[in-house]
């Protein structure tokens, strides 16, 4: 069985009757250059499990029990269960979960099929959840070694983003908090069945051993990252000072900033993750 050939793939999904769902996102991957490149990037071999979340019609879940000790495929669509039965069929070291990855218990579902094997994440994430999927997977970072994604091309730039520019904002701080993310290549829409309407980047996350910055207050770090970005056109000074996470005087925040050498007219894009975890403990220290 090759799927990464589009005519088999549709062949798989009409003997089981299948229909696309664009409410659910579903573009399944048929590149076999893009699929090496995801094997490759997430650096797996046959000591390591694979956590695939949105498999699909099993395209890359083929290729993940190809290539390691244990591969787990979480897909929401129950329709899809039956192409993906028939698809892994051969594979004795892949498992199927019917089941929304937002809402399973992620630490147990790891500890329970993973015990004593380094865990990666890889997968093709629809593009209506990705953000929200990235933060829980990074909540949950110290069971990881990597996660590799495929998500839209913008979304990818925000991730690994620079302060300076307009990709740059909360979810680029998140990111770079507990992981070293890099964009591995670009797949353009004719590489999916059906094609997207925009074009996809492939990301790795390699998970830091230590967050990349010290803070004093996890929690307060990010409302303050949140309450900079929430109004990006603000001043930084004013965008804190209208925070619903603390109570701060615009006066207040303009007095560190200069003590920074930021400047008291400074917005959040202009901001280093060091800067903002500079800036967070000096507010740490008066509320």
């Amino acid at each position: 069985m090759n799927l990464s050939n589009p005519e088999e793939l549709k062949n798989l999904i009409r003997k089981h009757g299948f229909s696309f769902s664009k409410s659910l996102g579903q573009n399944f991957l048929t590149d076999r250059e893009i699929l090496d490149s995801i094997i490759k990037a997430s650096n797996l071999d046959k000591s390591c499990g694979a956590l695939e979340i949105g498999a699909g019609a099993g395209v890359l879940t083929r290729e993940l029990a190809k290539n390691t000790a244990k591969t787990v495929a979480v897909e929401l669509d129950k329709r899809l269960i039956p192409v993906l039965s028939d698809a892994l069929g051969e594979f004795e070291n892949a498992e199927i979960i019917n089941g929304d990855i937002l809402k399973l218990d992620l630490r147990g579902l790891i500890s329970e099929k993973f015990a004593g094997m380094p865990v990666s994440v890889v997968a093709n994430l629809p593009y209506y959840i990705t953000t929200p999927i990235i933060i829980r997977l990074l909540e949950n970072s110290d069971l990881l070694n990597s996660i590799t994604v495929m998500v839209q091309k913008e979304v990818a730039e925000r991730i690994c983003a620079k302060p300076g520019g307009k990709e740059y904002g909360a979810l680029s701080i998140a990111v770079q908090y507990k992981s070293a993310p890099e964009i591995i290549c670009t797949a353009e829409p004719g590489c999916f069945t059906p094609p997207p309407k925009v074009a996809s980047s492939v990301v790795t996350l390699r998970i830091l051993t230590e967050p990349s910055v010290i803070v004093k207050d996890e929690k307060l770090f990010f409302n303050v990252v949140k309450s900079a970005f929430g109004q990006r056109r603000k001043t930084l000074s004013n965008a804190l000072a209208g925070s619903p996470y603390f109570l701060l005087q615009k006066e207040q925040i303009a007095k560190m900033l200069d003590e920074m050498g930021l400047g008291s007219n400074i917005r959040g894009e202009k901001l280093s993750i060091s800067d903002f975890a500079s800036l967070s403990n000096k507010i740490y220290e008066i509320l």
